[in-house]
C-alpha cells in the first residue's frame, strides 16, 4: 500500500502506449495511485505499412515521439490516430517505461494481452524476493486499438474501484472477480506473486 493507504496500480502492456496509457490517464483523472508501462524490447507503433513500423527506445518522450510522426506524415498519423494518442500521453507522463527495467513496488498490475500477463509474472517470479509483499497481477484480454482501449479503460477503473473499496482484497479476491464478471460481462486471468 502507498503512504496514504491506497493501494498502488500499475497498466501493463507492449508499448505503453494504448491500452496501459489509455487506463493510466482515466485512474489519474480519478485520483488513483498509478503508473504504467509496456514489456516489449521496444516501443513499436505502426508506420505506413505493416513491414515499417515506427519504433523508439523505452524513454523516448512522448513529445519526441509526436514531433517524429508529424515530420513523417501528419495526414496519415492523424488519419489513424495515432498523433491524438501521443498527444494524450503527453498530458499524462513524460516517457514510455519498461516493466523490466522498474524497481518501483505495485500492490495491484493490469495487463491488457496474455503474453504481456506472462512477461510480468515471469519477471515478478525471476526477481530476488526483497519485501515478500504480494501483487496481484490481473489480465482483461484487450484487442490493441483505438476503440478497445477506450472500452475497456471504464472496466480497469471498475476493478480498480472494486479492489480499493475491499478491506483486505486478498481474502474477497474471488467474490470481486466474480462481481466484476457479472458487471462487465469480462472474466480476468489472475494470480498472486511476492516481491
Amino acid at each position: 500500500m502507498g503512504l496514504n493507504g491506497r493501494l498502488r496500480f500499475a497498466m501493463v502492456c507492449a508499448s505503453n502506449q494504448n491500452r496501459s496509457m489509455e487506463a493510466h490517464a482515466l485512474l489519474k483523472q480519478n485520483n488513483y495511485t498509478v503508473a504504467s508501462y509496456g514489456v516489449g524490447g521496444h516501443v513499436k507503433l505502426p508506420g505506413p505499412n505493416a513491414k515499417s513500423p515506427n519504433t523508439y527506445k523505452f524513454g523516448t518522450p512522448y513529445q519526441t515521439i509526436y514531433d517524429d510522426l508529424m515530420a513523417k506524415d501528419p495526414a496519415l498519423y492523424t488519419r489513424n490516430g495515432l498523433l491524438k494518442m501521443v498527444k494524450r500521453n503527453i498530458g499524462v507522463k513524460h516517457a514510455p517505461e519498461r516493466w523490466q527495467n522498474s524497481l518501483t513496488q505495485h500492490d495491484v498490475v493490469l495487463t491488457f494481452e496474455e503474453w504481456v500477463f506472462d512477461k510480468v509474472v515471469e519477471d515478478l517470479m525471476g526477481r530476488d524476493s526483497e519485501s515478500g509483499a504480494s501483487v496481484l497481477v490481473v489480465n482483461l484480454d484487450v484487442k490493441d486499438n483505438h476503440e478497445e482501449a477506450a472500452l475497456a479503460a471504464p472496466q480497469a477503473l471498475k476493478l480498480c474501484e472494486m479492489l480499493e473499496a475491499s478491506d483486505d482484497w486478498e481474502s474477497d479476491l474471488d467474490d470481486i472477480v466474480d462481481r466484476f464478471q457479472q458487471q462487465c460481462k469480462r472474466r480476468p486471468l489472475y494470480t498472486i506473486c511476492f516481491y
